[in-house]
């Protein structure tokens, strides 16, 4: 398999990077290629404020930016930022939107980018930042178009798109998976504080989904 040259993560919440993909991200990391996190959003309509509640409305942006550049360094990856509102992405200007990230693609000149697969990524924010990464990379020369490697999850996706195209055991990258995930403190500590007795079941639902990462390899019609 030829190795990447670099890889563009583009998702438009913190967090999303390390639930889906952070596995992913760090196997790249470890094998020398580089990886950016093109983060469209802070994530501020994000439905938790830490347990117990430690933040506000008004602070949770400063909580959840601190969070992702912690995430970021658990990860080894580079952090940018398009700094669009939360939960607004579906109502904006796609070309326009879609031209910002262009610039990005063409600056960071990835051989592959990974994103959300619309309309199968369940929230509107998602499906609509899979829509403009598609849109950006649809305005390439085709000759020059890094690979487009999509995440999933909704009840239809398989049934509709078929089987994932790739599939990877993360195992190896767990712990730090896990470190990346509790770093979006705020969000995730609740839901993940029993996690380390669970993973010593290796046949817990939430373990073997934990343990794979799952991507469907976008063709251009």
């Amino acid at each position: 398999m030829t190795k990447e040259r670099q890889v563009l993560v583009i998702f438009p919440h913190p967090d999303d990077e390390s639930f889906g993909t952070a596995g992913t991200i760090i196997k790249y990391v470890s094998e020398g290629v580089p990886v950016t996190y093109l983060c469209m959003t802070l994530g501020e309509m994000g439905r938790n404020l830490g347990n117990p509640p430690f933040a506000s409305r008004e602070s949770l942006p400063g909580f959840r930016q601190k969070e992702l550049e912690d995430a970021g360094r658990a990860l080894g990856c580079e952090i940018r930022q398009m700094g669009l509102r939360d939960k607004t992405i579906e109502f904006l200007d796609e070309e326009a939107i879609s031209d910002k990230v262009l610039q990005v693609i063409n600056e960071v000149n990835p051989s592959l980018i990974i994103s959300f697969y619309p309309p199968y990524a369940v929230h509107p924010d998602h499906d609509a930042c899979g829509r403009t990464v598609i849109k950006a990379v649809s305005k390439m020369p085709e000759d020059s178009r890094p690979k487009l490697h999509l995440v999933a999850f909704s009840n239809n996706c398989e049934k509709e798109l078929g089987a994932p195209g790739i599939v990877l055991d993360i195992t190896p990258y767990a712990e730090q998976k896990l470190v990346a995930i509790r770093a979006h403190r705020s969000q995730t500590e609740a839901m993940t504080a029993g996690w380390d007795d669970t993973f010593k079941n290796p046949d817990a639902k939430v373990t073997k989904r934990f343990l794979t990462e799952r991507f469907w390899e976008y063709k251009f019609k």
